[in-house]
């Protein structure tokens, strides 16, 4: 009986102890604290990570808008082939924080406008990076708005950017492959984030002969694996 009476006495002394009381909510809180962390950082990166690829797209399309801006001569300037590996390379170099070349896929497109028939076309069109992905709106040959179905503009909104007589917009999309750090209930694995930019040409160039120059370092062929 003395054993039972003591047995019940320690049971009452736990049921008052608090000493540990810290321990069991800050376990009981622990994973939802952890899950709000880990939530909260991948949409951090996630941010940040867009916002890079935004700002590369805006970058390339300004500095593909000013080419030939540096010629003095009396000749109104071609584009060259090199000029514009030259500003795809630095798109490739500012993106090399996010492995751009090796994740995503730049695509520039000469959008440009044909009096003859009245149409917007893509007259060139230059790629980099090894993610395999095609433009929305088209390419520089069978789908260029003069040879396939007909070219309205370029762009998501209901406004499309479209080029007038006589000059051209520069327009860039880029591709990016975004693989989480965490696995979560708001999806796992890789994901593709896609942005745009247009710069209207900032100077007089000679459009008609296209991208002169030699052989071009950015074809838009299927990446090699």
């Amino acid at each position: 009986m003395a054993c039972k009476t003591g047995f019940i006495a320690r049971l009452r002394n736990l049921g008052r102890n608090i000493s540990g009381i810290s321990m069991v909510e800050f376990a009981l809180v622990l994973p939802v604290l952890l899950t709000l962390g880990l939530f909260g950082t991948e949409v951090a990166r996630m941010a940040t990570t867009k916002m890079k690829i935004s700002q590369i797209a805006l970058t390339l399309a300004d500095n593909a808008s000013r080419l030939g801006q540096t010629d003095n001569s009396g000749v109104t300037p071609t584009v060259t082939e090199a000029d514009v590996d030259a500003v795809l390379a630095g798109a490739l170099k500012q993106g090399e924080g996010i492995d751009l070349e090796n994740n995503g896929r730049i695509i520039l497109s000469s959008l440009e406008y044909d009096d003859f028939v009245d149409r917007q076309f893509i007259h060139w069109q230059r790629c980099r990076g090894k993610k395999d992905e095609t433009s929305e709106y088209g390419n520089d040959s069978d789908n260029n708005g003069l040879a396939g179905a007909p070219l309205i503009g370029m762009g998501r909104s209901a406004t499309k950017i479209t080029a007038q007589s006589g000059s051209a917009v520069m327009f860039v999309e880029i591709f990016y492959e975004y693989d989480n750090l965490f696995e979560n209930p708001f999806g796992s694995g890789a994901r593709e984030f896609r942005q745009e930019a247009a710069f209207l040409i900032r100077d007089d160039r000679n459009l008609d002969p296209g991208l002169t120059g030699g052989s071009s370092n950015s074809p838009c062929t299927a990446p090699t694996p």
